[in-house]
């Protein structure tokens, strides 16, 4: 054991991706906590109603953000690792193929409004949100420095951002503001963010891209993005529509209390992300070195994600009641029975996660997208009969089971994915996960 750890300290690769790793953990963790305190804390404020009101505003916000992304978050740092001597014009084509489309978006939303909507209140917060939708473009820069394994610059300029965020939260909060600067915050922090990774980008003295725009490379990314960008907004679907449904069916009160469990059930969703998105370069650099090392890193890191979600599903499911109540107060003590059920989601959500990076080295998008389409299709019928026979509860009963399909079961069915269903199948057996930290394992394996 000692020698395996000391393996690890000396290796050049591992004190890399651990640090990197660490950044990316050090920031989420600051933003898990700003939500326990702050998030919390407007919750209470806002009330059931209130924040019922707030939370739909965000799926939208969501949903919005997931097309503007365009699936190209995976797919550019990927093109970034394996082509460096064209990073420049990676960047240049993926920032004004985001910001096309989000100023499309932001058309759109803003003729709807005008126009069509017969809710002109709960529309405009949507057409405040989505107006930052624009500086979602400047992520791209997000993307260099993970291509570079050097998040460090990014994750500083979020904590800062995440900082002022929380100021301005708690003035309004104290300050006893309407739902309408709270809306307005959602804005500010994305210009604020597009500014600081600005700042980063510059600092490191690194070239602008503003002006590169390369016609055929921006049909290449979309040619290969495409397919992501449906998933992850399959995703945001099969995830929120329960929201959007639970506000038609049964009100805004009843969409807050089950908003407050969902923002609990989901706070741990950082891990896999953070975990994944470190490592994809390894696993990337893995498929070159043999097939064998590809597939075995896979495999330990599905396991890792599969049983660390179990554990944190088993601690939530005990101490729900209690986790509620800290939370949020007796107004929202409801939303335990739906945490105890939501929770154990996470499982195939962190699978998801981890596998997605495998549909990306294999380029196999297209059949994720089928996945999450028959995900959404089943999330959508069950939401629709459970939400108006147990309410709330059906609603967590309904992202569980469609969870469950989407993030695993659907991959049986594909012959080209099927390996991706074994490898997942293999990791729900805990011994994989010890035999994967691979005492008797030699060489570099980060």
């Amino acid at each position: 054991m000692q020698t395996y750890f000391l393996k690890l300290k000396n290796s050049p690769g591992f004190n890399r991706y651990f640090k990197n790793t660490s950044w990316m953990f050090g920031e989420r963790g600051l933003r898990i906590l700003a939500q326990v305190f702050i998030g919390l804390w407007v919750a209470r404020y806002l009330g059931p109603e209130q924040f019922g009101l707030y939370s739909y505003v965000l799926v939208f916000w969501a949903v919005l953000g997931r097309i503007v992304k365009l699936g190209l978050d995976g797919i550019v740092v990927r093109d970034m690792v394996l082509y460096p001597n064209r990073v420049q014009q990676y960047l240049g084509t993926a920032f004004w193929l985001k910001a096309a489309v989000a100023f499309l978006m932001v058309g759109v939303i803003a003729t709807v409004t005008v126009f069509i909507a017969k809710d002109k209140i709960t529309s405009l917060y949507v057409l405040i949100v989505s107006i930052g939708l624009v500086f979602q473009s400047f992520e791209v820069i997000d993307f260099y420095f993970q291509s570079q394994v050097a998040v460090r610059f990014i994750s500083f300029s979020k904590m800062f951002q995440l900082f002022v965020s929380s100021i301005l939260k708690v003035y309004l909060i104290t300050s006893h503001k309407t739902i309408f600067w709270f809306v307005l915050v959602i804005l500010f922090d994305q210009i604020a963010l597009a500014f600081l990774m600005f700042i980063s980008y510059f600092y490191k003295r690194k070239p602008i891209f503003f002006g590169l725009f390369d016609k055929s490379l921006a049909k290449g990314l979309l040619r290969d993005s495409w397919p992501l960008m449906l998933i992850s907004l399959f995703i945001v679907i099969y995830m929120r529509i329960d929201q959007v449904m639970i506000r038609g069916i049964l009100g805004d009160s009843e969409l807050g209390v089950y908003s407050s469990a969902v923002r609990l059930s989901e706070a741990s969703y950082f891990i896999p992300m953070i975990i994944t998105t470190s490592l994809f370069p390894a696993i990337l650099n893995a498929k070159k070195v043999s097939q064998s090392l590809y597939y075995e890193r896979l495999q330990n890191l599905y396991s890792l994600m599969i049983w660390t979600a179990v554990a944190i599903a088993i601690l939530v499911t005990f101490l729900s009641d209690n986790i509620v109540a800290l939370a949020y107060g007796e107004q929202f003590q409801r939303a335990s029975n739906v945490l105890r059920i939501h929770v154990w989601a996470s499982i195939f959500v962190f699978l998801g996660m981890a596998n997605s990076k495998w549909f990306i080295s294999e380029n196999l998008q297209r059949y994720q997208a089928v996945n999450m389409i028959i995900g959404a299709i089943i999330n959508v019928f069950l939401n629709l009969v459970l939400i108006r026979r147990y309410g709330i509860i059906g609603a967590a009963i309904a992202t569980l089971v469609s969870q469950c399909f989407a993030g695993y079961l659907i991959t049986y069915i594909f012959p080209k994915t099927r390996i991706n269903f074994v490898l997942s199948t293999k990791a729900f057996n805990i011994f994989a996960l010890i035999s994967g930290l691979g005492l008797n394992h030699g060489g570099d394996r980060v």
